[in-house]
């Protein structure tokens, strides 16, 4: 039976008009037909911290969360939106085999909608992920060369007006060449960003800087003096240059003629070339070397020959001009004062490949495949996981899009290549920055014990931490572990534990996590803020709170009956509902 087949004819053309309406270029996938997950707001996720699966000593900065990262993603968006700085995610590739678990199975490549499963799977979790970004923050996915195309527009439709470019990634050295004999060595690293994010580029080489001559204004370096336009589409550009010290003239390229004018033209603008010479800004390099032909005849041969100025050809204008001069051999370049650079750094290369490091291109020093295998191998001595990123391509994205303090999450998170990337960055820079790894357990019907998070994500982290390799001894990240879970929001009032309210409001309020304590109340103090979550409203919890309204702390006060707070010690403090506060936000 067919959805239309209780519509009536109106309501079938009317359905036609719509779609005819809405036609669009970009990427259409099926969605009604796929075993969709559950809408975002059609029940509610709490995280339960799991001490004993935690790392190192409470407060913990970092968090595991084992889940699907569906889930995960809505629990972070009631806790943590806008707060993201950095997001790399390496998702299923899409690939036509068992290599993802989608709603406790694996995808079937056979599945008429195979591609829409993978899709929607993505679309959903992008949504999520695009709630979580700071106003500066940006978001990295890796992608094979075959799905780069639909991803993208995925993408587009997920984060509008957000894109960035792209990395392209050299993967492995090269191979014996597949189908048309095309060896496929590469993969891209898609980018999307908010408007106020930009990368960190590359210190300017200041080594190329230089004061021969006792500039007054400090070191320079020559640049050119060239546009990118011919003489034929900007004849008032293109003339011949003299030098007064000389008396050598330098022709004009014919491909791309000078960024200034004479001060004798009518059509100047800005800084002439008088000016410019006046100003000691103009360089002429080869100062000593000239050629001159003595006829028309002799400077055609030597163009034929190329043995003339690479500038001289037999289409310029004034050929005849050059006849009995001297013509400089050197080039017209101008100086760039150090002093004068409106940034201290340059933009980092769209290329990233550990063979072409090139300080001056600004590329991205990342290793190939091999490397995220064998530092895995290295780490937990087996095989523990397939097609691990290398360390330095995630480690370098995230140091070109983080700051010291910033937060890098991962929910797709695997093998924690990320994880040890931050965990890097902060021993080599003193940084502070946290990661959040996202990871489900894998588990199927056919395999209901495995556990990726616990026994490969996680633990990879308490390997780092533990290692007497001197290759990680630097490295220590505490992480707390949390499991998500879902509740039926009519069951909220009994079945969310207080452990599970006090780790949401702790992540809410940008503290890093601690242990629950069976007691009337928790209590979190910086000297910022205190977060107060009182479970139950006693006699000794309302004097402990006049205290802390004596006091004028910054607090926080959370409780699932604010009102009898308020009724005992008035309007002092900001006391605010469990309730409202948390699913108000995991609704929004």
């Amino acid at each position: 039976m067919s959805k239309y087949d209780d519509l009536s004819r109106e309501q079938l053309i009317a359905l036609m008009e719509k779609r005819d309406r809405t036609k669009k270029l970009g990427l259409v996938w099926e969605r009604d037909e796929i075993e969709a997950d559950n809408a975002v707001d059609s029940n509610f996720v709490s995280a339960t911290l799991v001490p004993e699966l935690s790392d190192k000593a409470a407060p913990w900065r970092n968090m595991v969360i084992e889940g699907d990262n569906y889930d995960a993603l809505r629990w972070l968006r009631m806790t943590m939106a806008g707060q993201i700085k950095c997001i790399y995610i390496d998702p299923p590739y899409n690939t036509g085999t068992k290599d993802w678990v989608y709603n406790d199975h694996y995808a079937n490549p056979e599945d008429t909608y195979f591609h829409s499963t993978w899709l929607e799977f993505l679309f959903r979790r992008l949504t999520l992920a695009r709630d979580l970004l700071a106003e500066d923050g940006v978001i990295l996915v890796s992608i094979n060369d075959d799905q780069r195309a639909k991803l993208e527009l995925l993408m587009d439709e997920a984060l509008p007006g957000m894109r960035i470019g792209s990395f392209v990634w050299k993967t492995r050295p090269g191979t014996k060449g597949e189908g048309a004999y095309l060896s496929q060595d590469h993969e891209h690293v898609l980018v999307y960003g908010k408007s106020a994010f930009r990368f960190g580029g590359s210190p300017v080489d200041v080594g190329k800087y230089s004061n021969d001559d006792n500039d007054p204004r400090g070191p320079w370096s020559s640049t050119t003096l060239q546009k990118n336009a011919s003489f034929k589409d900007r004849p008032n550009s293109y003339f011949p240059v003299q030098d007064p010290q000389t008396e050598f003239w330098y022709p004009c390229n014919p491909n791309r003629v000078w960024s200034f004018q004479k001060r004798s033209m009518k059509s100047a603008r800005g800084d002439t070339f008088e000016d410019l010479y006046e100003s000691n800004q103009i360089i002429f390099t080869k100062r000593t070397e000239f050629q001159e032909f003595h006829s028309l005849s002799e400077m055609l041969q030597a163009i034929d020959e190329e043995t003339a100025h690479r500038f001289l050809r037999r289409d310029i204008p004034d050929l005849d001009f050059w006849v009995g001069k001297k013509i400089g051999l050197g080039s017209v370049r101008r100086k760039l004062f150090l002093k004068d650079l409106k940034q201290d750094t340059k933009p980092v290369s769209s290329w990233a490949n550990a063979e072409a490091v090139n300080p001056e291109a600004n590329v991205i020093a990342a290793g190939m495949n091999q490397e995220g295998s064998k530092t895995v191998q290295s780490i937990f001595g087996s095989r523990a996981f397939d097609y691990a990123k290398p360390v330095s391509l995630i480690r370098e994205l995230v140091r070109q899009s983080t700051g010291p303090g910033d937060t890098v999450l991962d929910f797709f998170a695997g093998s924690a290549t990320t994880a040890q990337a931050v965990m890097e960055l902060n021993a080599e820079d003193g940084g502070e920055r946290r990661f959040i790894m996202v990871s489900s357990t894998e588990a199927t019907t056919d395999n209901p014990g495995k556990n990726l998070c616990r026994d490969v994500t996680a633990e990879r982290i308490r390997r780092l931490n533990a290692s007497n390799d001197k290759k990680f001894a630097a490295l220590s990240a505490s992480f707390a572990y949390l499991r998500c879970r879902e509740i039926e929001f009519e069951d909220l009032d009994y079945e969310f534990a207080p452990t599970e309210v006090w780790a949401a409001l702790e992540t809410l309020h940008r503290l890093p996590l601690t242990n629950y304590v069976e007691a009337p109340w928790q209590e979190h103090k910086t000297d910022e803020q205190t977060l107060i979550f009182a479970d139950r409203v006693g006699t000794a919890l309302l004097d402990h709170l006049r205290g802390v309204a004596d006091r004028r702390e910054n607090a926080f006060v959370y409780s699932w009956a604010p009102g009898q707070i308020t009724a005992g010690i008035g309007e002092v403090l900001d006391v605010r509902s469990v309730r409202d506060e948390l699913v108000g936000r995991f609704r929004q």
